[in-house]
């Protein structure tokens, strides 16, 4: 009895100094579009299929690249109050030439209560031909409230 009684004070210290030991994780990713080329395009914003960010759809033929759909990046909160709406985008296109290449920089911070922080940073590129072509977007503005 004890010896159990030992072991359950034991467990439980070992627990409250685990519990007290706190970090918090703070991730921050930046997709920008590298050497593309400047475009106007006229589409509709759309939710992605993947569940993040947004897609433009239905874009016009007077830009003369290959893709009729962009993943648009750079600024979702403002992209995201045109969702359903004919707009006018105005960015980077990757489809473009062959210069243009998607860069995404991932920094990711782990503060801890009771020890060292760390910081990680990666850095990725997407070049050459991707489906869909990716528009780094720079100015929005809405021409129809509505796509139909």
């Amino acid at each position: 009895m004890k010896a159990f009684i030992l072991g359950t004070t034991a467990a439980l210290a070992v627990t409250v100094g685990l519990a007290a030991q706190s970090s918090t994780t703070k991730t921050e990713t930046k997709v920008d579009v590298k050497n593309g080329k400047e475009v106007t395009v006229t589409g509709c914003v759309e939710a992605s299929e993947t569940g993040a960010g947004y897609v433009l759809t239905r874009v016009e033929p007077r830009v003369g690249g290959p893709s009729a759909i962009y993943m648009l990046i750079g600024q979702d909160s403002s992209v995201g109050r045109y969702l359903g709406q004919l707009v006018e985008i105005k960015g980077k296109a990757t489809n473009i030439g062959d210069d243009g290449k998607v860069e995404v920089t991932t920094k990711t911070k782990v503060e801890r209560e009771d020890g060292d922080d760390t910081v990680t940073k990666s850095k990725a590129e997407i070049e050459g031909p991707a489906a869909p072509a990716y528009l780094g977007v720079r100015s929005v503005k809405m021409l129809r409230a509505s796509c139909r």
